[in-house]
């Protein structure tokens, strides 16, 4: 099979799955190249309310294609920057599902997703210290601001593995759960996601990512959604709101 991005909708939840079972789903440039323009289609679809990302088979991503890098320059990494930064950039709420490896550029797109939950037994690493590559500024920096200085620097000095364990502790994932159990709680939590008020998400997305000056624009767009109304309205008569915002 030819390496690629799948996506689909179900209820509301976009998912892309990370395909390239002959390489431990490893990123190709034509696939970083076509990962922007695929959650832009999906930004801009009214039914998806929520993206989650994960890895076809038994693994997420083990980063960019290797023999990629055997080519001159650096495109590789700036294709890869430029889909992590649009994975960020993704105006709904996103969940990357992780299981097996999620390594390299794995480890970048997992960092751009709002939220990662992961199967016991993941093993998560940042590996450019073993290829003599520097690791952009950019992704530096989103790590640094998920796990803190310290693990961003163990991680990126050493190039060792991480378990989930370490993982959930340090801020890398939110949720850890069993084998056979991570496809029913992502399934879950995507149902509570799209069943919440996107324009609180969306906002809120903005302010944690560190936007300061969207506070009237957000003021406006309560005063205009009706989502506040509708939300007060359902707790009082005791039933589940009909969020409107974005649809």
């Amino acid at each position: 099979m030819e390496p690629q991005l799948k996506d689909s909708v179900t209820d509301g939840v976009a998912t892309v799955v990370i395909a390239n079972p002959a390489k431990r789903n490893a990123m190709s440039a034509a696939m970083w190249r076509a990962l922007p323009g695929v959650l832009d289609r999906l930004a801009a679809d009214r039914e998806v309310r929520a993206l989650v990302l994960t890895g076809e088979g038994d693994t997420f991503c083990a980063g960019a294609d290797i023999s990629a890098l055997r080519e001159p320059g650096d495109e590789q990494q700036s294709l890869a920057v430029r889909a992590e930064e649009a994975l960020a950039a993704f105006p709904k709420p996103t969940l990357a599902a992780v299981r097996g490896f999620c390594v390299g550029g794995g480890s970048q797109l997992a960092g751009a997703c709002d939220l990662r939950f992961a199967e016991e037994g993941t093993r998560f690493g940042i590996t450019p210290s073993k290829l003599g590559i520097v690791y952009p500024s950019s992704s530096t920096r989103r790590l640094t601001a998920l796990v803190g200085p310290s693990t961003a620097k163990y991680l990126l000095f050493s190039g060792e593995l991480m378990d989930t364990e370490r993982a959930l502790r340090t801020g890398f994932v939110d949720e850890v759960h069993p084998a056979g159990e991570l496809d029913k709680r992502v399934a879950e939590f995507g149902q509570v996601l799209v069943s919440r008020s996107l324009l609180t998400q969306a906002a809120a997305k903005e302010f944690a990512d560190g936007r300061t000056d969207r506070d009237a624009h957000w003021a406006e767009q309560a005063r205009g959604s009706g989502d506040t109304a509708e939300g007060v309205a359902a707790f009082l008569e005791r039933r589940a709101p009909r969020f409107t915002y974005g649809v």
